[in-house]
């Protein structure tokens, strides 16, 4: 019989992108049931790279200062040409860290999925069945009904439970996308990778830094992980079989040219075929998909994972504000609309950085290296500290703020304590001014619509000061904040839950008008 609680949302897959849906959902107080398969969390790491935006996200959890010991900051990554030479380089950021982490790291899966998991059951929000298998579903116009079985087998108990919103988070061979009947967009990238993961059993010489082998003979990638933890990936020639060259004996033989067997514990191997993959749909109605779920990037540039906490962090807001605070349905649209873009772009880089590291043509690899070399020996290798990973181009924006809007929000060091700003702050839209004058622009009407949303008001200045009519007054420890204001050359910034800017203001008409183009957006089509 059907349970008779409704929960707002049901999750189906407890990974890493469906932890973090959970405890989103939960911190902004939301019910949550979440359906997962296995009994427990798999032991073993599979994604292994994170970014500064990923941890703001765990921030956003209140989970950020439990999983930073797991993490450790990239170290950088060199490039070897056909002649074992250094082609290419990719230098870490330095400080000052404009999103308050490094910008790029390494952490241990099984780790942070453990914490992503505990912060979800203590939010006292969310259910989870483990060893439980969604089977079915049947979308309403109000609601999602979902067909559960004990993942022991197809003579298991079932039970039906109801949600008002469902979100497939179950990985790339996805049921709940399997179900929807959608297919992918195919952006040509298949190649079969062995992925090796080893714990040092004690000291041996080996690269400090992340290594690209760009060697036709066999490209590899070596990954230097946090604590003793190291990953080899390494590339499936023509005529190889996955059977055969991920073979134990096969693995060591493979491993033995890049260090000592003597001194790892091989933790896994597994030979995958890395593909460049993007939902055609990521929603339908009441039910949406994603991380692996709706799109599968090559790993070269470590964004795979990335890219589905991103997703959880766009939808969370949105299903928060649609379900408890009234806002239109079609808000919900915004979703793919922002994140299929940004994934498809990701994808493009990844897939471009795959073919300059696997080439297998002599000729065209020593062409590459040629290339390559010649932008190192230039200075032109400076390039690489650019921001790849692009900017939200289209969705809940204003338009009128130019190539401000889809900018992640700086986080600067607030208060007596030096906290970061989101540690200060909560995950709802946040407005932001250098001096309390800026505050006073807001009409009535704004001010009504900002109580609504449940937003917050903060001035960020050189010293703190005693708030009033909501508005909180917080000293930051340099100018990060006031430079950004002034280098965008506004007095208010409006920044959404997901630390994406909305856009910015430069007087109180300004303010006003961008505010009602965002009540238009959240509440009406």
């Amino acid at each position: 019989m059907p349970d008779s609680t409704t929960y707002d949302t049901l999750i189906v897959g407890y990974g890493p992108v469906g932890a973090t849906m959970a405890a989103l959902l939960a911190r902004h107080g939301l019910t949550v049931a979440v359906v997962e398969q296995a009994a427990g969390i798999y032991d073993k790491p599979r994604a292994i790279t994170l970014d500064h935006e990923v941890m703001r996200i765990f921030q956003a959890c209140g989970l950020a200062d439990e999983i930073a010991p797991f993490t450790a900051p990239h170290p950088g990554t060199h490039y070897l040409g056909v002649e074992h030479d250094v082609i290419r380089i990719y230098d870490p950021q330095p400080p000052p860290h404009l999103l308050g982490w490094p910008p790029s790291g390494t952490f241990v899966q099984p780790e942070v999925e453990a914490v992503l998991r505990a912060g979800a059951a203590r939010s006292g929000q969310a259910d989870v069945f483990l060893a439980t298998q969604a089977v079915a579903f049947t979308a309403h116009a109000d609601r999602v009904d979902v067909v559960l079985r004990g993942a022991g087998g197809a003579g298991g108990a079932e039970r039906t439970i109801a949600a008002r919103c469902l979100v497939g988070c179950d990985g790339a061979n996805s049921f709940v996308r399997r179900q929807l009947g959608i297919g992918h967009e195919d952006l040509a990238f298949d190649e079969w990778w062995m992925v090796v993961d080893v714990r040092l059993t004690r000291p041996v010489e080996l690269p400090r830094k992340c290594i690209q082998y760009c060697w036709p003979e066999r490209p590899a990638t070596f990954i230097v992980g946090p604590g003793n933890l190291r990953r080899w990936e390494i590339k499936l020639l023509p005529g190889e079989t996955p059977e055969a060259f991920g073979a134990p004996e096969n693995v060591a033989r493979h491993l033995a040219r890049f260090v000592d067997p003597s001194a790892i514990e091989i933790w896994r191997a597994a030979v995958y075929r890395f593909h460049a993959l993007v939902a055609e749909r990521w929603r339908a109605g009441r039910v949406f998909l994603a991380g692996d779920a709706c799109h599968q990037t090559p790993p070269f540039m470590g964004q795979g994972m990335c890219a589905g906490i991103r997703d959880a962090a766009n939808l969370a807001w949105k299903l928060a504000l649609v379900l408890r605070a009234g806002a239109h349905d079609a808000l919900l649209d915004s979703y793919e609309r922002e994140r299929k873009p940004h994934v498809k772009a990701l994808v493009g880089f990844a897939k471009k950085a795959g073919e300059v590291i696997g080439e297998l043509d002599l000729d065209k690899a020593r062409a590459r290296d040629a290339t390559l070399r010649g932008q190192l020996e230039r200075g032109e290798a400076e390039t690489i500290r650019q921001r790849y990973i692009p900017n939200l181009s289209a969705g809940v924006l204003d338009s009128a703020s130019g190539e401000t809007a889809g900018t992640l929000f700086v986080q600067p060091r607030v208060g007596p304590d030096e906290a970061l700003l989101d540690d200060v702050v909560a995950p709802r839209f946040l407005l932001a001014s250098a001096t309390a004058d800026a505050q006073a622009w807001l009409t009535p009407p704004s001010l009504d619509l900002w109580r609504r949303i449940g937003g917050e008001r903060v001035v960020i200045g050189s010293e703190q000061a005693a708030g009033g009519d909501g508005v909180r007054h917080l000293a930051e420890r340099g100018r990060l904040f006031a430079d950004w204001l002034a280098r965008h050359g506004g007095g208010m910034v409006v920044v959404r839950p997901d630390r994406y800017v909305y856009g910015i203001a430069r007087d109180g008409d300004g303010l006003n008008r961008m505010l009602a183009i965002l009540g238009e957006q959240l509440f009406r089509r």
